[in-house]
C-alpha cells in the first residue's frame, strides 16, 4: 500500500509553498495538479514521476471528481506515493475533504498538508491586512461560486452585520450579486471593496472601489477569475502599506532552497 498526501501548493507564488509540501512533491512517484498551481512547482518533481493534471474550469472540467478520486485510490494501491496537489489549502474550497473521505472508505493512508490560502496571501500582497486592531476584530471566508439553487445557503445578513473582513473566492462573475446581497443586508453602499487578480503573482492586478461602484470598476478594468474579493474598512490601507508592486519596479530573485 502506498500513501496519498493531499498538499495545498499556496496561493500562487512558487516561493509560498510549505516546506513540507516541497518534500511531498520531490519524493512523489505520482503528482495530480490543479489548473491553479504554479507549474514551476512540478519542476521539483522526480524525472520519472507521472504527473497528472486535474485542471478545472466552469463548466468545462478535464477530469470530473469522481475519477480523480478514483485514481488516488488506484495509485495508492499500486504502492505509490502520491501527491495531490491543490492551489491555497487543500480544505478551503479545494475539495479536499471529499477526497480525504474516500481514502478513508478505501482503507489508503494519507496526510493533509496545509497550504497558505488566497484568502489571507493575495490581499496581504496587495497591502491589505485582513485583521487591524482599529479597523477589524473580524474575517471570514466566503465562496462566491454558488452552486445552482444553493444560493440561499450562504448567510448574508450575519456576514453583512456581523463580520469586520469579508474574503470572497471566485466571486467576480458574480460579483453584482455580492454587492447586491451586502448592501440589502445592511452593508454600506461606501464600505470599501478590493479585487486582487492573480494575486501573489507577478501578474497580480488590484483594483479598488466601493459596494456601490466595484462592479463597473471590475469591468472597466477587465477583471476576471481567479480573482479574491475582499470587503471591508482594511481596504483604505492598501495606499499606504501596498509593497508588492514596488518589489516588482526593483525585483529581487527569491529561490526555493
Amino acid at each position: 500500500m502506498g500513501k496519498v498526501y493531499l498538499v495545498g501548493a499556496g496561493p500562487g507564488s512558487v516561493d509560498l509553498i510549505t516546506v513540507k509540501g516541497l518534500k511531498c512533491i520531490q519524493e512523489a512517484d505520482v503528482i495530480l495538479y490543479d489548473r491553479l498551481v504554479n507549474k514551476e512547482l512540478l519542476s521539483y518533481a522526480k524525472p520519472e514521476a507521472n504527473l497528472v493534471f486535474c485542471g478545472k474550469l466552469p463548466n468545462c472540467h478535464a477530469m470530473i471528481q469522481e475519477k480523480i478520486n478514483l485514481l488516488l485510490v488506484k495509485y495508492a494501491k499500486q504502492g505509490k506515493i502520491v501527491t495531490r496537489l491543490k492551489g491555497g489549502d487543500p480544505f478551503i474550497f479545494g475539495r479536499g475533504a471529499e477526497e480525504a473521505e474516500v481514502l478513508v472508505d478505501y482503507n489508503i493512508p494519507f496526510e493533509v498538508v496545509p497550504g497558505i490560502t488566497a484568502g489571507i496571501a493575495a490581499p496581504a500582497y496587495a497591502g491589505i491586512p485582513v485583521t487591524h486592531r482599529e479597523l477589524s476584530s473580524s474575517f471570514a471566508i466566503v465562496t462566491g461560486h454558488m452552486r445552482e439553487g444553493k444560493e440561499d445557503s450562504i448567510h448574508w445578513e450575519s456576514l453583512a452585520k456581523g463580520i469586520d473582513t469579508l474574503a470572497i473566492y471566485m466571486g467576480v462573475g458574480n460579483l453584482l450579486y455580492i454587492c447586491e446581497q451586502l448592501t440589502k443586508h445592511g452593508r454600506s453602499q461606501n464600505t470599501p471593496v478590493a479585487l486582487v487578480h492573480w494575486g501573489t503573482t507577478e501578474a497580480q492586478q488590484t483594483v479598488t472601489g466601493t459596494l456601490a461602484t466595484i462592479v463597473d470598476i471590475a469591468r472597466s478594468e477587465a477583471i476576471q477569475n481567479p480573482s479574491m474579493i475582499i470587503v471591508g474598512e482594511v481596504v483604505k490601507l492598501r495606499d499606504k502599506i501596498k509593497w508588492f508592486e514596488q518589489t516588482l519596479v526593483n525585483p529581487v530573485k527569491e529561490l526555493i532552497v
